[in-house]
């Protein structure tokens, strides 16, 4: 069998790189989906969320921080907090071979789970789970793209995720963290599902971001199963 030469190879690899490049998301490679249930009525919370930061910007990292309410009767309402992001956390328990929902939690592409509060720990999760490897997904010219493959139980979920990009500063007047000015990376503002995927390709439309907000879609498996794929702008 005759092979390229390097030359030829390197100029096949440019020439896909530069694809790629001119698709935007629409070549976007498969991502690691870290999600982190925290709260700001949480003592434990604070060295979790100082973890997420580190790893908010690794290439292939998705890093989204999803703030849950149950905490809030200790003195102090949580202001990213939403009810939906706290069933979020609270249907992934069962598979994850937990009780119940606690903080801080990570977990990872919706299959792997841990504390996340030690140094180290969330990087670990990552390098154990990979990257997603369901079907292919990207978001260009206002809409959702999803390849054709295979669905766990005939279907799957499309949520829209939408959340600030960076890092905000909280200061926490009352409860756990009275005094104390807490980081939070890639802050989640909404959740709100899509429509559903059957293995099929598919597309749907995709809604414009208000308020300067980045914008990701996960492809998961129902019932808080699995992330299959995951695309952000």
């Amino acid at each position: 069998m005759t092979g390229l030469n390097p030359k030829r190879a390197g100029m096949l690899a440019a020439a896909g790189a530069a694809l790629m490049m001119l698709g935007g998301t629409a070549f976007a490679q498969p991502l690691t989906v870290v999600e982190l249930f925290t709260s700001q009525g949480c003592s434990s919370c604070p060295p979790a969320n100082a973890n997420l930061i580190k790893v908010k910007d690794e290439p292939g990292v998705l890093a989204l921080s999803f703030n849950v309410t149950y905490w809030d009767y200790l003195g102090w309402k949580d202001i990213f907090g939403r009810e939906e992001f706290t069933q979020r956390q609270v249907r992934y328990e069962p598979s994850l071979g937990r009780s119940g929902p606690f903080t801080p939690q990570v977990v990872v592409n919706g299959g792997a789970d841990a504390v996340g509060a030690a140094s180290g720990e969330i990087e670990q999760l990552i390098s154990a789970s990979g990257r997603t490897n369901g079907p292919t997904l990207s978001l260009d010219g206002g809409k959702i793209s999803i390849g054709a493959g295979s669905a766990p139980a005939g279907s799957a979920d499309v949520w829209l995720v939408r959340y600030n990009k960076g890092v905000l500063e909280v200061p926490v007047a009352r409860g756990e963290n009275t005094g104390r000015t807490l980081p939070h990376a890639n802050v989640v503002h909404s959740l709100e599902k899509l429509g559903s995927w059957s293995g099929d390709a598919t597309t749907l439309p995709l809604p414009a971001a208000n308020g300067g907000l980045s914008t990701a879609v996960l492809v998961q498996a129902q019932g808080g199963g699995p992330i299959l794929a995951a695309a952000a702008d």
